[in-house]
């Protein structure tokens, strides 16, 4: 299973991170995988390299995690954009993804 979780402090999003694997199909061939990474890639490389925001990024094999040292008020839009996008992913796929949110 995929679980996305994105943080919180008070009214902002301040990261998210994301780990396992989806399963519905050999690995390099999993379509759920390859929808979830690349949206997660995305929000992680335009939080960073686009909007030019200080932030820890790590990934290894199956995790990605990106947490914003400063200003997580640019990053709004695309930290929302990116949880509508794998809450409607969860709807389509509830048995690989799961969605989270926790309050720092």
């Amino acid at each position: 299973m995929i679980i996305i979780s994105f943080t919180k402090q008070g009214e902002w999003l301040t990261g998210f991170e994301c780990r396992g694997h989806a399963g519905t199909a050999d690995y390099g061939q999993d379509t759920v995988c390859a929808f979830v990474s690349s949206a997660c890639y995305l929000a992680a490389n335009t939080v960073t390299d686009v909007i030019g925001l200080k932030a820890d990024a790590r990934d290894t094999d199956g995790y990605l995690r990106l947490t914003i040292k400063e200003s997580p008020e640019k990053a709004q839009d695309m930290l929302n954009g990116l949880k509508l996008h794998m809450t409607e992913l969860q709807k389509q796929y509830p048995e690989t993804i799961k969605v989270t949110i926790t309050e720092e």
